[in-house]
């Protein structure tokens, strides 16, 4: 039983890693395009396998030997997530000005704006955290936990609880959007707006850290 500890702790880790501020900033900004929990909560999900994918391959090509990374050569990728929050929240700030080329398509038809480029662009978010936020994390496991399989076996249920914490944030998130309350277009203006500002604010902070 104590041999399965460290791979039931995995998926709680996963789960809490899913609510590190640059994971909410992101989904949170990307939920704003929805008025519905169901499809934010699609978002999550695919955050959270795209996040896993990145995770799973890094592992994959440290434990095949295929290249070795040092903790140290993650900051530009963390740089990279910065710069992609900034642009996030650039973009969702141009789509509220310009509301006929985006914002209102998607009320007008909400499936097809749903499950066309929302969850692809969550996926790619996904994919980017999972490179810089999680880079530590891989090589701290696999130097750690003796034996490729139970390292890559650690990092999936580390990934699936991932999922689950960020389709639970997703959720949250998109409550406010699907609520009587963004029926009043200021109100949710003023959500884009904060959720915008705490995403290009962080992100910069982010590029700051990771290049000074």
């Amino acid at each position: 039983m104590l041999a399965l500890l460290p791979f039931l702790m995995a998926l709680g880790i996963g789960f809490m890693h899913a609510f590190e501020a640059d994971h909410l900033v992101a989904v949170s900004n990307i939920v704003t395009r929805h008025n519905n929990v169901r499809r934010a909560l699609k978002d999550g999900v695919f955050w959270g396998l795209g996040h896993t994918s990145t995770i799973l391959l890094v592992g994959l090509v440290y434990v095949t030997g295929r290249f070795v990374w040092q903790a140290g050569d993650f900051h530009y990728a963390e740089a990279g997530v910065g710069g992609m929050l900034v642009m996030l929240g650039v973009f969702r700030l141009y789509k509220l000005t310009a509301p006929t080329t985006g914002h209102e398509q998607e009320h007008l038809h909400p499936q097809a704006s749903a499950d066309g480029n929302a969850h692809r662009l969550a996926y790619g978010v996904g994919l980017l955290h999972g490179l810089a936020g999680s880079g530590t994390l891989v090589l701290s496991v696999l130097t750690q936990i003796q034996g490729g399989g139970a390292g890559m076996l650690y990092l999936t249920l580390f990934g699936l609880g991932s999922v689950g914490g960020m389709m639970v944030a997703a959720g949250v998130f998109s409550v406010p959007f699907s609520s009587q309350l963004t029926r009043l277009p200021a109100v949710r203006t003023g959500l884009v707006l904060l959720s915008s500002g705490l995403c290009v604010l962080l992100g910069v902070r982010l590029i700051i850290e990771n290049l000074s």
